[in-house]
């Protein structure tokens, strides 16, 4: 039996200061060199991703975006934009239809596009709030930004995701009319340790369970095992034949889960790969 053990980053495999302890890393390292088919699926970019797990030694492609893409990073070339093995974008009926309700409800997104075969996060910089601003300040490396003096030029490019940073109230009515049209997957939930709410907007088959079943295809495995913490790691567990809560999982994906492991500050899945990985 081959098994795909996949893990989510943030408050998962991710302590609190968003890196892997050296523990998690002796741990899993010398598990995929004995063979151990192990990746990530994140909401992360893979260039945001691979600063946050760097250290890891992995040999399988990772899973990025909440699932719109599957990329296997350039080792060799680590300044070259990630190796594209499967993606979802928007149509363009689609990505006007999540603009005209965007700008109808005043809100001015983060807005995750290719322009010119170059991977690029545009924004305007007139319209930034504390939440925008927190996101970028720890983001100053990142080659994929694209500062705009106003709203024009915003939503160029193939669209593959838009994020909405703000305050719960104003970013609900936004949920639900995205949520309730089947063409698009929307979340929304409270950003890890800070007080802002993402509203996140993906294609409707964006999705880290169809990422994972298509990994899960291409390397020919049997059974896919996963670990997560957030209400967005339900659609992973519900296609997972073994499925695992951090101790500091929300209430909803606990009841959800085969069972629970220790703390992501507690090194809990690697500890639960090193007594169950044969």
């Amino acid at each position: 039996m081959r098994t795909l053990y996949v893990t989510d980053l943030d408050g998962t495999l991710l302590n609190t200061e968003s890196r892997i302890n050296p523990e998690s890393l002796s741990i899993i390292n010398e598990l995929v060199e004995q063979g151990m088919l192990f990746t990530y699926a994140t909401a992360r970019s893979l260039e945001s991703a691979s600063v946050v797990t760097e250290g890891l030694r992995l040999t399988m492609p990772v899973i990025v975006y909440n699932g719109a893409f599957i990329m296997r990073p350039r080792t060799q070339e680590p300044s070259l934009p990630g190796e594209i093995l499967y993606s979802q974008f928007f149509t363009r009926e689609e990505a006007g239809f999540i603009r005209e309700n965007l700008e109808k409800a005043g809100i001015s997104p983060l807005v995750y596009s290719f322009i010119r075969e170059r991977e690029s996060v545009s924004w305007n910089t007139a319209r930034e709030n504390e939440g925008i601003k927190h996101y970028l300040s720890n983001r100053r490396w990142d080659r994929r930004l694209r500062p705009l003096e106003s709203a024009e030029g915003l939503y160029d490019g193939n669209i593959f995701y838009y994020t909405c940073i703000g305050e719960k109230e104003e970013l609900m009515p936004l949920y639900e009319v995205f949520s309730r049209d089947r063409r698009l997957r929307c979340t929304i939930q409270q950003e890890l340790y800070r007080p802002e709410y993402w509203c996140e907007v993906m294609p409707g088959k964006a999705t880290k369970a169809q990422a994972i079943r298509t990994l899960k295809d291409m390397y020919g495995c049997d059974r896919v095992v996963s670990f997560g913490d957030a209400i967005n790691d339900i659609p992973m567990f519900e296609l997972s034949d073994e499925c695992y809560a951090v101790e500091n999982a929300v209430p909803e994906l606990k009841s959800a889960a085969t069972g629970i492991v220790g703390s992501n500050d507690g090194d809990g899945v690697a500890k639960w790969l090193r007594e169950n990985v044969k």
